[in-house]
């Protein structure tokens, strides 16, 4: 046996028990243990989590070690959780990444905003990853310089942690990105996160016409949708355009647009797509009509009333009301 699980101070008989399993040659025993100990959410227990995500053979423990560090956010914690991003074993590694994702503490970022000098891709995805919900401010510039990083993976966590930032002087990078990288999903990232800045500048404006444009309909989807987000009146002929895309989940991200911007000018288009074969389709329509209100838009709800499927016709109801309830309120 190459490896010996460290006694604690004071132990009880039950962690004497504990300890002795801990150190069998049977790692499903070891696996059982662990999971027993990370149950009782015991702090003075944490140092065997730690072990065994560092020194257990096992790969199957470590992945448990790994997914039971979720949501302890002491040092000791950490370190282990970003040690162990250097595992041999993918899985250690990916249960890792998704235990630090889930950080809350603010003060955590403290910690893991140096290792982003490391080297190593699989610490800076996770790290990037990591730091994305904390939305840590003094990081802006870090996670800013690794949207240029060569490793597309590393970019898209840049991107996407940069958007979670809402900061307006990112507005120019994540354009810029959307437009011109080189790796469609960094860009199709960066289109979506010019939602979160919140900002309806010319660069703004420019990226989402550009991907409205774009050869990639995953891209398309982004870009319409993005705008409806933003209600970006000024590119509303730009989606009424999109409404006979070759593909519906295009069609679906434009409607739903359209009824967020409350175009007076989609009618022609939105009841074209009313007879669509794609349900979804139909339905994004109805709600879509809703939000616009008007007599027009009332009218065309009335005549697909009885709709084949259900589920349109649901939300043809939900449209009907909307409406109803939007001239009432006049």
């Amino acid at each position: 046996m190459n490896f010996q699980y460290p006694a604690l101070f004071g132990l009880s008989q039950e962690n004497a028990d504990f300890l002795d399993k801990l150190n069998t040659d049977d790692e499903k025993i070891r696996f059982v243990v662990l999971m027993e100990i990370a149950d009782e959410e015991c702090e003075a227990r944490l140092p065997w989590l730690h072990y065994a995500l560092s020194h257990d053979p096992s790969a199957l423990v470590r992945v448990e070690a790994a997914k039971r560090l979720e949501g302890w956010e002491d040092f000791a914690s950490l370190t282990a959780l970003t040690d162990a991003l250097l595992d041999l074993n993918i899985a250690v590694i990916e249960a890792a990444t998704q235990s630090l994702s889930e950080l809350k503490q603010a003060t955590s970022a403290k910690i893991l905003l140096p290792l982003l000098n490391r080297e190593e891709v699989t610490i800076k995805i996770a790290i990037l990853r990591a730091l994305k919900p904390l939305r840590d401010l003094s990081a802006y510039s870090a996670i800013q310089k690794h949207t240029e990083h060569p490793d597309p993976r590393v970019r898209h966590e840049a991107v996407s942690s940069l958007s979670w930032l809402q900061q307006a002087e990112a507005i120019a990078t994540l354009s810029r990105i959307a437009q011109h990288d080189s790796d469609l999903e960094t860009r199709r990232i960066a289109t979506g996160g010019l939602a979160y800045c919140k900002q309806q500048n010319q660069a703004v404006v420019v990226a989402l016409a550009q991907g409205l444009k774009a050869e990639d309909w995953q891209l398309r989807v982004e870009a319409a949708l993005t705008i409806g987000k933003l209600k970006l009146n000024a590119l509303e002929p730009n989606l009424i355009a999109l409404l006979d895309d070759l593909y519906w989940q295009v069609r679906i991200a434009v409607v739903r647009s359209l009824g967020r911007l409350k175009s007076q000018k989609a009618f022609m288009g939105l009841q074209q797509n009313f007879d669509y074969e794609i349900s979804n389709l139909r339905k994004e329509v109805a709600l879509a009509l809703g939000e616009i209100g008007g007599k027009q838009a009332l009218a065309l709800l009335q005549q697909h009333a009885q709709d084949s499927d259900p589920e349109v016709r649901k939300a043809i109801r939900i449209g009907l009301n909307q409406i109803a309830e939007g001239t009432h309120a006049k």
